[in-house]
């Protein structure tokens, strides 16, 4: 994946080519995420670790940073790779989205390192603008926030303009519509408010907005593209289940949105609202599980009907990854959301570490898992092989991803049962019995078990990255 770029079928297909340039950067940022949320779950067991070197507080930030910044460049970079498939056009201005592709790689790269260096210091109207503006997920300076709008519009033209000239789909008129929300939600978390609720009002249209509405619909966009490509799967029945899924995606994910104004000081009504949609968010993402499951089975009975044998499929690694996110989606984003998302039981469970536990699944389910699945489709275009299998480094990988994502998931339940059991209903949340709840032995080692874990999927993500380093190679020459 890192070596080739310019070989068999991305001559002269610039969209593709500035796709894999955004997978590379993907690839670095999602080790980098790894690596910090090992060190922030060492501190979480011991305190003094790295200490005033390198505090508790950076590594978090660093890590869910770059979780949602790998993301976007896998998701850009996903988008580049399918525009010239779906619209049969090579592609408008790519030279101009290439030079917003360096522009804005050298400012993620100048914000980690500012991240990093610059750890401690006043809260100021300069540090807004040059260091961090201090709110959570969103922390990169003002100048950065400026900077990704802008390259944001220019992949929005990009896109857009490629659309108009070229074919139009329906994964594509999706697309295109969905990107607009994209850019557009961004906005709302750039401005200063003095009021804490109401800063957390806009703050939420950006946090949950994208994360349970617009990149929900991108997965949608990338599994309909994906089966049709990787199965064969037909176009009339994979754009029938995707228009439903961005109905109810949207339908429950905006009013969902109810579920964070709970307790900053929105009136009540939103109690109401925000419980009744957040509990139909699970829905569309049984769709979606039902959506892959019922088209990879439909097109293997269709093959087998006809005396063919083997799978279908003509990548296999990147199969089973989109398989993992029909499971992964419907757990992770679903089932362990709406654990906590009533009133009645978020009234105990808020910031407790089972909003964690749902934040480490959901986004591997939902997200990390299809856009693994996209980097393979890479490989084997930039390779040109017509049949990607998997290899025991791709089967060690997904197993082991897989195995320590759950399993950190059900380490960090548990710690948030004991923060729910002991620190919120028997001692009544106070300040005290947030201590004693760190301090006792299920916390303490259902901690363990969770950085233990985390060594595990650090291990499936040396293996992935081994794996996408030589698997093209590889079956270019058993296709020869």
């Amino acid at each position: 994946m890192l070596t080739s770029i310019k070989t068999n079928s991305f001559e002269g297909n610039k969209g593709k080519e500035l796709g894999m340039m955004y997978f590379r950067v993907a690839i670095i940022l999602f080790g980098a995420q790894l690596l910090m949320g090992l060190i922030a779950a060492i501190q979480f067991i011991v305190p003094g670790f790295l200490f005033e070197t390198f505090d508790f507080s950076v590594a978090r930030m660093v890590h869910i940073n770059a979780l949602v910044v790998w993301m976007l460049y896998a998701m850009i970079g996903s988008v580049y790779f399918m525009l010239t498939d779906e619209t049969e056009h090579e592609g408008v201005a790519i030279g101009l989205g290439k030079l917003a592709f360096w522009v804005l790689t050298a400012a993620v790269t100048v914000v980690v390192l500012v991240f990093i260096f610059v750890q401690v210091g006043s809260g100021t109207e300069a540090s807004i603008w040059l260091i961090n503006e201090g709110r959570e997920y969103l922390e990169a300076p003002r100048w950065a926030d400026i900077g990704i709008v802008v390259v944001v519009l220019i992949f929005y033209f990009n896109v857009f303009a490629t659309y108009m000239k070229g074919k139009k789909t329906g994964i594509m008129t999706v697309m295109v519509a969905n990107l607009m929300a994209l850019a557009g939600l961004y906005l709302a978390g750039m401005f200063f408010t003095d009021n804490i609720s109401m800063d957390q009002y806009w703050w939420w249209w950006v946090i949950h907005l994208w994360v349970e509405a617009t990149w929900e619909v991108f997965v949608g966009t990338l599994a309909a593209y994906a089966l049709i490509k990787i199965i064969g799967a037909k176009r009339e029945v994979v754009e029938m289940w995707l228009w439903i899924e961005v109905l109810m995606l949207f339908g429950s994910g905006i009013l969902g949105l109810g579920h964070h104004y709970f307790w900053i000081g929105t009136p009540e009504y939103w109690w109401e609202i925000g419980a009744l949609f957040s509990a139909l968010e699970p829905v569309p993402l049984i769709a979606m599980f039902v959506h892959v499951l019922y088209d990879w089975g439909k097109e293997q009975g269709i093959a087998k009907a006809q005396g063919q044998t083997g799978t279908v499929a003509n990548n296999t690694p990147a199969l089973s990854w989109i398989v993992t996110n029909a499971f992964g989606n419907f757990l992770g984003a679903g089932i362990w959301g709406f654990f906590h998302t009533l009133p009645q039981v978020n009234i105990y469970t808020h910031g407790s570490q089972f909003t964690a536990a749902h934040g480490h699944l959901a986004f591997f389910g939902a997200y990390a898992t299809i856009l693994i699945g996209m980097f393979y489709m890479g490989v084997q275009y930039a390779y040109g092989v017509e049949r990607l299998k998997s290899t025991f480094k791709s089967k060690m990988a997904i197993f082991l991803i897989t195995f320590g994502v759950v399993g950190m998931t059900v380490a960090l339940t548990i710690a948030g049962y004991e923060q729910v059991l002991v620190e919120r209903a028997e001692l009544g949340a106070g300040w005290n019995a947030f201590f004693v709840a760190q301090n006792l032995p299920w916390y303490v080692q259902a901690q363990i078990w969770r950085t233990i874990m985390g060594v595990v999927t650090f291990i499936g993500f040396i293996y992935l990255v081994w794996d996408l380093l030589t698997i093209g190679k590889q079956a270019k020459e058993a296709q020869a």
